[in-house]
């Protein structure tokens, strides 16, 4: 238990440090040798890398909680309502049924609705079928009162052939 609470010493931690680079120096330089400058250059990069690193997973972590939080709203979204109480107050409640009897009568002429607002482009051809039919019946109308007119001479003919 002593060992696990025993702190390394500030100047022992910065040692291990520069031991732990100077190993990962010995491998870089009996992989390939380099020029120094480009050994200097490495061991930057090194420190950036593992600042970005650093910083990628700051960035995950946050992405993760945003997605957990998405989850969370979906599965609230899908819940019904419905079977949860509304918190009025007793004196609205008439007012919420007033409102919910409007909604259902709302719902209910919505399809005519729709249908109506449908139909909108299609009112210029439905006025010329119109003006059509009604030019047809007119003439339809004028050859009925002709073929009335006609009827009524050939009555009258017809009593003058037999009273003769």
């Amino acid at each position: 238990t002593l060992d696990l609470t025993c702190r390394k010493a500030p100047c022992f931690v910065k040692f291990s440090e520069m031991e732990k680079m100077a190993n990962i120096r010995a491998e870089i330089n009996e992989v390939q040798p380099l020029p120094l400058s480009v050994t200097i250059v490495s061991t930057s990069q090194f420190y950036f890398i593992g600042k970005k690193c650093e910083i990628l997973q700051d960035m995950n972590r946050h992405l993760e909680a945003v997605l957990k939080e998405k989850r969370a709203l979906r599965k609230r979204l899908i819940k019904p309502r419905c079977q949860e109480s509304l918190p009025i107050e007793a004196t609205f409640h008439k007012y919420v049924v007033d409102l919910l009897t409007e909604a259902v009568t709302f719902i209910e002429k919505l399809e005519s609705h729709l249908q109506t607002l449908r139909s909108i482009p299609q009112i210029p051809n439905i006025m010329k079928n119109m003006d059509t039919a009604l030019t047809k019946t007119e003439v339809l109308a004028m050859e009925l009162e002709e073929l009335a007119e006609q009827i009524l001479k050939w009555r009258e003919l017809q009593k003058e052939v037999y009273s003769d």
